[in-house]
């Protein structure tokens, strides 16, 4: 790979449409984004020039809607071409651009869609658009709705079109941008919800032209680069670094067809960076260590010095220990095993952020032991979004690095990580309740995160101000610590861990189908869900095997009890937010019954009547 740049500074363009634009003007046949033609059957590539030719036409045909400068428009679309092409096109009129979640609800796309007062909408099915419809909102403001894959007038008052009769209207001139500032607002991006109605987070052009400017300092991006784009765009950690960093930074985009299809694509495209939540690490470290276990001892045993012997490696171009003659084996090493996973990711990895949730320092050490160079970053919608990151030189798992450049940040009471910078946002839609919360007095952005800041300024997240669960006997538990140890193992495929005021700790688990039927014909216990739900034998042996897992935390970080829930826990089912992230509330209180059965012969001065969560 080369080790040139080619940045446009937010300084020459001073907002998002323009830094499209002058990136077409500098690099205007260079290859911008590969898209695969279902019809065709084949991947396609599309040049800057010919993305701008794009934007011109939908942007004439947005003209026509007769919106003005500051309207709200909303983009519910996979990853592609046309996502971007939208979001250019509206955001070169002025317009403001709402992105929402493919996997959300019916009702919360309906609410997201009122609240923000969304003028125009465009979306893939006409069944989703039927299902907003019924999701309890008037949509008054709602003038537009463009369906992408339908043809010819979709209802009688000629509110719904499809992209093809939309982009007709437009007709053949040519819509001239609209004069924005940097300081206006570009986009409002509703947060995940996992407590009540999502709010929706104000973010300016500079915002997030700042924030994809102060990463690039810290992880050099190259023309020659390729991402594979597969994090929702609507996630904008996948926006910002995902989308307008490449754009900054004159790289290419490949969208993933889905993720399911991720493993191909990735041996396709051979990308040189990926931007993913912690759950895609995750996925791929369990099927390592499922497989590892219908190998040889003699392959296991390899596997283990591969991983020794590379984290030592690793730990020495780190700059944190001495060579050692063992590193001798590590061109084998790496042939018979290391190359083995970096071939699953591409072969050609030279960047993997994660960020939206913590990642397993486990996980994060046996990637890197093995040559994926996994970078652990921290932000929050409401800093657009990335705060601080690990990098190349300096990467410490565990840590999620230093602040970006221009970022400052604190620890106030309850060691709440406080931040402050260009980046942060101009506050909530229409909710100044909400901004006196997240905002102090003197304007810095509370993150309700806790953390501690090392000598050298990285940044350790140790947990949520209100996600502690605080024993019976006053002893406090970091629940997503818990659940992530947990969670390593492949065999659970999602935990929930609790105990607020009780004497021990419980666990409601989901429980990997194919690896359970597997282990359970091993061990003679049921191999059904709905019948191993409900086995004493299966908790039993399931306790065993957490114990295990939980050996480093202290002797009262222990689940005494669980449950196996047959089904697992989806954003349809209302249990988890359309980030993956777990609504414990709504979970507790649909699963309340079964935890009641858990503590059931078990009292303490601190138990309510019902089980009560202090989130």
């Amino acid at each position: 790979m080369g080790t040139r740049t080619d940045y446009i500074p937010p300084g020459e363009v001073g907002t998002l449409p323009r830094l499209f634009q002058a990136r077409v003007r500098r690099t205007p046949e260079a290859i911008a984004y590969r898209q695969f033609d279902a019809g065709q059957g084949l991947w396609r590539e599309c040049s800057w020039a010919d993305a701008s030719a794009a934007v011109e036409r939908w942007r004439t045909a947005l003209a026509r809607e007769g919106l003005k400068l500051g309207d709200v428009v909303a983009i519910m679309l996979p990853n592609s071409g046309e996502w971007l092409t939208f979001d250019q096109a509206a955001l070169s009129l002025g317009l403001v651009v709402v992105p929402l979640y493919t996997s959300d609800r019916a009702d919360n796309l309906a609410y997201i869609l009122e609240d923000s007062g969304a003028s125009v909408l465009i979306l893939q099915h006409m069944e989703i658009w039927r299902g907003i419809e019924q999701g309890g909102q008037t949509l008054k403001r709602l003038q537009r709705v463009i369906v992408t894959q339908a043809a010819g007038p979709m209802d009688s008052r000629g509110r719904v079109m499809s992209l093809d009769q939309w982009l007709e209207r437009g007709g053949d001139g040519r819509a001239e941008a609209m004069a924005a500032n940097g300081h206006d607002l570009a986009s409002i991006v509703y947060t995940s919800g996992s407590t009540g109605r999502p709010k929706g987070v104000r973010l300016s052009h500079l915002n997030m032209l700042e924030n994809a400017w102060a990463g690039l300092q810290r992880i050099p991006i190259h023309p020659d680069d390729l991402f594979l784009s597969f994090l929702p765009l609507s996630h904008t950690l996948e926006r910002t670094i995902g989308y307008y960093v490449p754009v900054m930074a004159g790289a290419t985009v490949a969208y993933a067809r889905s993720v399911g299809d991720l493993p191909e694509d990735l041996a396709h495209h051979r990308p040189t960076a990926l931007v993913s939540v912690p759950r895609i690490y995750e996925r791929v470290y369990g099927r390592i260590l499922q497989g590892l276990k219908e190998k040889s001892p003699t392959a296991r045993e390899l596997f283990h010095q591969a991983v020794a012997v590379g984290w030592h490696r690793y730990q020495r171009e780190q700059g944190q220990v001495s060579w050692h003659p063992r590193e001798l084996s590590w061109p084998l090493l790496r042939a018979l095993v290391a190359g083995k996973v970096t071939r699953r990711l591409g072969g050609r990895l030279r960047v993997a952020i994660s960020g939206g949730a913590p990642l397993s320092p486990e996980i994060s050490r046996l990637f890197l032991a093995l040559g994926v160079p996994v970078l652990e970053g921290y932000g929050l919608t409401e800093s657009s979004p990335v705060i601080a990151v690990n990098t190349l030189s300096d990467n410490r798992p565990g840590t999620v690095g230093k602040p970006l450049p221009g970022v400052d940040v604190r620890i106030g009471e309850q060691d709440e990580l406080q931040v402050r910078g260009p980046n942060i946002m101009a506050g909530y839609w229409n909710n100044p309740a909400a901004d006196r919360q997240a905002l102090t007095r003197d304007g810095w952005l509370r993150t309700g995160d806790k953390a501690r800041l090392d000598p050298e300024g990285r940044i350790t997240i140790t947990g949520r101000i209100k996600e502690i669960i605080v024993l019976a006997n006053g002893e406090k538990v970091p629940p997503i610590e818990v659940e992530m140890a947990i969670a390593n193992d492949p065999m659970f495929e999602q935990v929930m861990v609790v105990g607020e005021g009780r004497p021990y700790l419980v666990a409601l688990v989901v429980l990997n189908e194919a690896i359970w039927r597997e282990v359970a014909a091993e061990q003679g216990l049921p191999t059904r869900m709905d019948i191993a739900s409900t086995s004493p034998e299966v908790e039993a042996w399931l306790l065993e095997r957490i114990g295990d897992l939980l050996h480093r935390f202290p002797g009262y970080v222990q689940v005494r009890r669980l449950r196996v829930l047959p089904e697992p826990w989806t954003v349809d089912n209302a249990m988890l937010t359309p980030t993956l992230k777990l609504k414990r509330n709504s979970i507790l209180k649909c699963f309340q019954d079964e935890l009641e059965a858990l503590y059931e012969g078990h009292h303490s001065p601190r138990q309510a009547p019902r089980l009560a969560h202090s989130r």
